[in-house]
């Protein structure tokens, strides 16, 4: 049993290294290919690392590249991962964002286009997909990722939306920087970048599930077996076709769940009525996976 899983254990850090090195290839993309050809300010750390290079590069003898600001600049929050989320995810991020330093300052630009709209969308396109990506796999990109969860996790606010509180800041330094239609076109970039990441980081879209079901034990010890939820049982419910007694259960779930709740249902009741719509906000204790 030992061997079985010290061998799961070296597949899921497999998985997550690849992950990481995945995303390095991304945010290298979205750096070198799309938003400094375009002049655009990426989200979060990495566009504070884009502006201190750019100011080194004006006002100093000395320039701090991109790259290497963006590692710099992450030491505070890998000291905060750590003891506020996990040593393990602390370690993963560390070699993210130490792959993503590297690939931003080995990777070759293509010249695709220096249109600003086009860098701005695609750039924030590639970048939201593989931080996204990350997250999901329980790895994170540093930077707002690692206050996002830690704020995200005492106030329940998606990690989007605090990326573009956060990020506020960049867009104005935009302004500065390179006139303030860029800044728009960052802003833009910045709203692309947290749409995709939110689309793609399933585990904190929460929904709503209810079934209907006659086979109400069953349900709930196959739906508890796979995902960590608790359920509320409603009794004494009749379906008006056949007059027969009905038990509702509610529970909520992530979407990155609903794989897991389908297995569970076709195991226990398949004839079930499931409706899952999905939840704006949640008063109360939600169970989140550790990473």
């Amino acid at each position: 049993m030992d061997d079985v899983q010290r061998l799961m254990k070296r597949h899921q850090s497999i998985g997550k290294l690849s992950t990481a090195f995945l995303y390095a290839v991304l945010v290298s993309i979205a750096m070198n290919f799309f938003w400094s050809p375009g002049h655009i300010y990426s989200s979060g750390i990495t566009g504070l690392a884009q502006l201190v290079n750019t100011l080194t590069i004006r006002n100093s003898p000395v320039v701090i590249s991109t790259a290497l600001g963006l590692f710099l600049l992450n030491v505070p929050l890998f000291v905060l991962a750590w003891r506020q989320i996990s040593h393990q995810f602390t370690v993963y991020t560390v070699a993210s964002v130490l792959l993503a330093s590297i690939m931003i300052r080995i990777l070759n630009p293509v010249h695709l286009t220096t249109d600003p709209i086009i860098c701005a969308i695609f750039g924030g396109a590639v970048n939201g997909f593989g931080t996204g990506m990350a997250l999901k796999n329980g790895i994170s990109t540093g930077g707002l990722d690692i206050l996002g969860i830690v704020i995200r996790r005492r106030t329940g606010r998606s990690i989007g939306s605090i990326n573009i509180f956060f990020n506020s800041f960049i867009i104005i330094a935009a302004g500065f920087a390179y006139g303030w239609p860029y800044a728009f076109y960052s802003a833009l970039g910045l709203f692309v970048n947290a749409r995709v990441m939110d689309m793609t980081y399933t585990r904190q879209q929460r929904m709503q599930v209810m079934i209907i079901t006659g086979r109400p034990k069953t349900v709930i010890d196959s739906v508890q077996n796979h995902i960590r939820r608790g359920i509320t049982i409603v009794h004494d419910a009749e379906g008006a076709y056949h007059h027969d007694n009905k038990t509702i259960l509610f529970t909520v779930i992530s979407r990155y769940e609903m794989n897991d709740l389908e297995e569970a249902m076709d195991e226990a009741d398949p004839s079930a009525f499931v409706s899952i719509s999905d939840t704006v906000k949640i008063l109360g204790h939600f169970y989140e996976p550790k990473l």
